[in-house]
C-alpha cells in the first residue's frame, strides 16, 4: 500500500484516511455504547472515550502498514 496518497495534486499520508475511518467507527462504537447504557458502569467517560478512539486509530493505523 502506497505512503501516501494523491488528493488534488496535494501528497496527503495514509493515516489521515485511518483517521478519518475510526472517526466513523469510534462515532457509530460510542452510539451504540449509549443505547445499550454501558457508560452509568464506567467511571470516567472522557478517558474511556479517548482510548476508545486511541485503540480504533492505532489497529487501522497497524492494518495499514
Amino acid at each position: 500500500m502506497p505512503r501516501e496518497i494523491a488528493l488534488l495534486d496535494a501528497l496527503m499520508p495514509t493515516l489521515i484516511l485511518a483517521f478519518i475511518a475510526a472517526l466513523l467507527l469510534y462515532w457509530l462504537l460510542d452510539k451504540v455504547l449509549v443505547w445499550l447504557g454501558v457508560y452509568q458502569f464506567i467511571w470516567y467517560r472522557a478517558l474511556f472515550r479517548l482510548s476508545l478512539f486511541s485503540c480504533l486509530f492505532c489497529a487501522l493505523g497497524l492494518l495499514i502498514y
